[in-house]
């Protein structure tokens, strides 16, 4: 059983009568736990969730770790960065969720990210009203 984090923001005040409703942001479901992604692509997968600051310091310090020390310890460095990119990208994908206005809501339990949505259908039907 796989935990995913439900991300979504508080839903909008309704407009003047006879106005259609503002739409929310769909909610976010990001898995718990280690990201192989970011480990195998480091930098590149930062970049392409938006965490422009994160994949900018990995690539710094895999660069200077290359550059700056001896060969044998660049080859123990280098690899550990990537596996410490593994455990913390998603929680650096729900930091910058919640600075974007989607705080963590909830937590889903299931086996895959369909069942998820699923299973977040029946506990909160408010939030997936605006899935698209």
């Amino acid at each position: 059983m796989k935990l995913y984090t439900v991300h979504a923001e508080a839903p909008p005040p309704p407009g003047p009568e006879g106005w259609p409703e503002p739409k929310a942001r769909p909610p976010v479901l990001v898995k718990e736990g280690f990201s192989l992604a970011a480990a195998i692509f480091g930098p590149f997968w930062f970049a392409w969730n938006r965490l422009w600051l994160a994949a900018l310091g990995l690539l710094v310090l895999i660069a200077a770790a290359s550059l700056l020390l001896p060969e044998v310890l660049a080859g123990v460095v280098v690899p550990a960065l990537h596996v410490l990119a593994g455990f913390e990208a998603r929680d650096l994908l729900r930091a910058r969720l919640a600075r974007r206005g989607q705080p963590l809501a909830g937590v889903v339990a299931a086996p895959d990210l369909e069942i998820a949505w699923f299973r977040l259908m029946q506990q909160r039907p408010d939030l997936v009203r605006s899935a698209p």
